[in-house]
C-alpha cells in the first residue's frame, strides 16, 4: 500500500514562503500601534513605565529582541603570559621528571 503525501527525498512544494508575516499578527500589531497613538504614544509609555514597571519591563522584554538588529563588537584582553607562567610552574620539567636512584 502506498504511503500518503510526498515521497521521501522530494522537496516540499506549496505553502507560505518562509519569512512571510502572519496576517492576523500584522493586523493586531496595527491595532495596538493605533491605540498607543491615541493614548499618547511615547508619553503614555513613559507614564506606564513609572506606574507599572513590571508590566512595562515585560513589554520591553518581548518587543526589544524583535527590534534589535546590528553588530556587536567586543574587545577582550587576555593575559596569556600570566597563564603560561602559572602552567609552567605547575608542570615544569623538574616536577614532572624525577630522577630515581
Amino acid at each position: 500500500m502506498a504511503e500518503p503525501g510526498r515521497p521521501k527525498g522530494q522537496p516540499k512544494t506549496g505553502g507560505r514562503v518562509k519569512g512571510t508575516p502572519n496576517k492576523l499578527s500584522a493586523s493586531v500589531k496595527t491595532m495596538i500601534l493605533g491605540a498607543l497613538n491615541e493614548l499618547g504614544g511615547t508619553q503614555y509609555l513613559v507614564e506606564q513605565g513609572r506606574a507599572n514597571p513590571s508590566a512595562f519591563l515585560s513589554l520591553v522584554g518581548r518587543v526589544l529582541p524583535m527590534q534589535l538588529d546590528g553588530r556587536v563588537e567586543l574587545d577582550v584582553d587576555v593575559n596569556v603570559l600570566a597563564r603560561e607562567a602559572q602552567l609552567m610552574t605547575r608542570h615544569s620539567p623538574v616536577s614532572i621528571c624525577r630522577v630515581q636512584s
